[in-house]
């Protein structure tokens, strides 16, 4: 049966309700206009209306289908106070073409029940159990099963509810009860789930006219760098990671992320990032009517002490200016466009170096050098070599023929035995609901076992003075023959 899903205020005045079928409301009324509910489109409306709301505190959670839930602790004086700031919400939106209802109280649990049981007024502080009392079950987010259960008994509001026992309360309806209770009132704490994290430290410009052009977003961007380097060398701390927000005046925001690869607070060094990475984002970003309100914050800051600098007035380190130069490039091209080679745990060479991205590599431990020399050019896979005699058991080739040329071998260094880390040839982890790829998993696991033996390496020169790292898998006996391999060249 098709139903009704939700009515407008006309609708409303009708004697609709939610949950009739369609068939018998257009009985009572045929004229009525009927739409298909879209829950796609809703939640990406609501999506867009908590981006929105993100002008006012930067902790918004989703609240079902149908609301939003601001955290505004220490930011409603920045609006005039918890009153101004509630007519500026509803003000703003009923602009927008939406029918708002706005509650504020210290609680989620209160703010949840005034928004949709009391008129658009504040809830003191100490006052919810008075002002809730009189209020329906339904004020506590309760299940329908459970309201319908305690008002059978005559339980019907809150004020009951509050003067009834605990335990014959528990043990009858559930710890629900209690819980949403103690929620409403103050005495649980009930966290919100925010949306995006709040930044450490933030600053902001609000403007009394739009800007549409990107240079005077670029203007505005340099002078909340000032402001916010201003605050990070009062704290002694530089910016890892900076996010420009951008509020556009229809509501549509626009966030724009750029990391660091060390901390930073200069002004003139974060407002080159954010004019690479506008550079980049000049066709995806559209002012339309223009930006009202924009907002730089420091997701993620690191200590940062002043260095002293020679009396020649020496220009930047080495270090710091190619940290730099990667930032810039980094912020136009993406985070994962330049790597650093590292030394990582593991003597196999293939696994004894990885690349990683600048910025995480500050706090990588790295492993320590080799003690044997190993090539300039290491290839990516090991290259299967013809070896026609050999030293055995345990010596060095003679001579080998690679890429169709023959090498004799006139010096060699070695054997170097290199052994594969037993503990990271485990099978794969496969979910259980994988099941079918489980047994594919572990004939891959023991191919890979096998091919991971113990290795010989061995340097070697041509008679040409070429320079070689070879390998062998395997030794020389009765009916067995090695394989060789070559696998780096050196200078």
């Amino acid at each position: 049966m098709r139903r009704i899903a939700a009515l407008n205020a006309p609708a409303e005045r009708l004697k609709l309700k939610c949950g009739m079928g369609l068939a018998d409301a257009r009985a009572m009324h045929p004229s009525i206009e009927v739409m298909e509910e879209e829950p796609e489109a809703d939640r990406r409306l609501l999506d867009g209306l908590a981006d929105w709301c993100d002008r006012y505190t930067p902790l918004v959670a989703l609240d079902g289908t149908d609301g939003l839930l601001l955290d505004i602790t220490g930011c409603a004086h920045l609006f005039g106070g918890e009153h101004a700031m509630q007519d500026h919400i509803v003000l703003r939106l009923t602009e927008q073409g939406f029918h708002v209802r706005v509650g504020i109280a210290s609680t989620a649990g209160a703010a949840w029940a005034a928004t949709r049981f009391l008129e658009d007024t504040p809830i003191e502080q100490g006052a919810e159990e008075h002002a809730l009392a009189a209020l329906p079950l339904a004020a506590l987010r309760l299940d329908p099963a459970v309201r319908a259960s305690m008002e059978s008994v005559g339980l019907r509001n809150i004020g009951a509810i509050a003067s009834t026992p605990r335990a014959p309360l528990v043990r009858r309806f559930g710890q629900i009860v209690a819980l949403r209770l103690d929620q409403a009132l103050g005495r649980v704490e009930e966290a919100i789930s925010p949306r995006h994290p709040a930044p450490p430290l933030s600053v902001e410009r609000q403007l009394a006219e739009p800007v549409l052009s990107m240079d005077g977003i670029e203007t505005l961007t340099s002078r909340l760098c000032e402001s916010l380097g201003v605050e990070l060398e009062r704290r002694g701390e530089g910016a890892r990671a900076l996010r420009l927000t951008l509020f556009r005046v229809d509501g549509a925001v626009h966030r724009i992320d750029v990391g660091t690869s060390r901390p930073l607070r200069e002004p003139r060094l974060m407002q080159r990032l954010f004019h690479e990475r506008l550079g980049a984002l000049a066709d995806d970003i559209d002012p339309g009517c223009g930006f009202e309100l924009l907002r730089l914050g420091a997701m993620a800051t690191g200590r940062l002490d002043l260095r002293q600098t020679d009396l020649a007035g020496a220009g930047v380190p080495e270090e710091e200016g190619l940290a730099d130069f990667v930032d810039r490039v980094q912020a136009r091209l993406g985070d994962r466009v330049m790597m650093k080679a590292c030394l990582a745990q593991s003597h196999v060479p293939e696994r004894a170096v990885q690349y990683i991205a600048f910025a995480e590599t500050s706090g990588t431990p790295l492993a320590a050098l080799p003690k044997q020399a190993r090539p300039i050019r290491l290839l990516s896979r090991a290259e299967p070599i013809d070896v026609s005699a050999a030293e055995v058991p345990e010596g060095p080739p003679s001579a080998f023929r690679w890429r169709r040329m023959t090498h004799r071998v006139v010096r060699a260094e070695g054997p170097e035995r290199i052994a594969p880390e037993w503990w990271l040839n485990g099978i794969p982890h496969v979910e259980a609901d994988e099941e079918p790829r489980r047994e594919v998993a572990q004939k891959q696991a023991m191919r890979t076992m096998t091919a991971q033996t113990t290795r010989d390496y061995f340097r070697v020169e041509d008679a040409e003075g070429c320079r070689f790292w070879l390998y062998r898998e395997g030794l020389y006996g009765p009916g067995t023959k090695p394989r060789w391999f070559l696998h780096g060249l050196f200078a």
